[in-house]
């Protein structure tokens, strides 16, 4: 969340401060200050005397700004050629911006991390994880690139794997499910039928269990809004943590679902290219 005020009049920055945010002590502004919380026209400003003029717009943040120095950092690289970047976004992240939150974002954080290798640097999204799912995330460098992995998305793909953890045990330990999805107007994906839904496609296998919790290895055949979460509800084992489908448990405080393996052939080259990450920690200590 942040607050935005436009200037009036040539004033000190600390100064205007005080003014706007009449609750707050000299000293809490000047921490805001110091947290580089304030934004002066889009750029951090820390210095309590720094000259405002009319038509000025200043930002207050309710928490502290990511500098670019500091996106290599937070996010995590799997991945990177010429043309394709694929980062490890955790759970919780948006990909692209809203209304309500346009800064911190993946997007914005692969391009700030981009920018600072070279300013004209651009980034492309090709695919999108929900904002709950943790997991590989494919960016492109280009208009170019984009276009050639998303024209062969559907196709390219040996294995789209992910690791779910879900509650209760599975009757069946290896399945393919197979369901027709729409959407209603509070964006809740849903079963319906063939005329109705867009096919969907998922397999998964049983890798470990307990007497609460059961941890799937799941491969997508197709890329529906929340179809992981839907067909695994509808099989009868709502993962984790997915409140939004009627998760009674959250151990984790988030939902136990993450993107591990993207395995496909490689659009550029046609070669077998295989980019995977381990299984978090907190989900195989669920079902030990």
């Amino acid at each position: 969340m942040k607050r935005e005020f436009i200037v009036s009049e040539k004033e000190e920055l600390l100064s205007f401060l005080r003014n706007n945010l009449t609750s707050k002590s000299k000293n809490n502004l000047k921490s805001l200050l110091a947290k580089e919380m304030v934004l002066v026209n889009g750029k951090i400003q820390t210095k309590f005397n720094f000259i405002l003029f009319k038509g000025d717009k200043v930002e207050i943040r309710d928490t502290k700004i990511k500098t670019d120095n500091n996106y290599k950092k937070e996010i995590k690289i799997i991945y990177e050629d010429d043309d394709i970047i694929v980062v490890n976004k955790p759970a919780g992240l948006l990909i692209i911006s809203t209304d309500k939150e346009k800064e911190y974002t993946l997007y914005h954080m692969v391009s700030s991390y981009l920018k600072t290798k070279n300013k004209n640097n651009k980034v492309f999204i090709i695919h999108r994880l929900d904002r709950e799912t943790s997991g590989l995330v494919m960016f492109a460098k280009s208009q170019k690139a984009k276009n050639l992995f998303q024209s062969n998305w559907d196709n390219m793909f040996i294995k789209r794997g992910y690791f779910a953890v879900v509650e209760g045990t599975v009757k069946e330990k290896e399945k393919t499910l197979v369901n027709y999805l729409n959407e209603n107007d509070e964006h809740m994906v849903y079963v319906t039928d063939k005329n109705k839904g867009k096919y969907a496609c998922t397999q998964y296998r049983v890798l470990l269990e307990n007497n609460k919790y059961t941890l799937l290895d799941v491969n997508i055949k197709t890329g529906r809004k929340n179809q992981i979460r839907v067909q695994l509800k509808e099989n009868g084992n709502v993962i984790v943590g997915d409140k939004k489908y009627g998760s009674k448990s959250d151990p984790l405080k988030r939902m136990a679902l993450h993107a591990y393996k993207l395995e496909f052939n490689d659009p550029r080259n046609n070669k077998r290219t295989n980019i995977e990450i381990d299984l978090p920690y907190a989900f195989s200590k669920l079902v030990k």
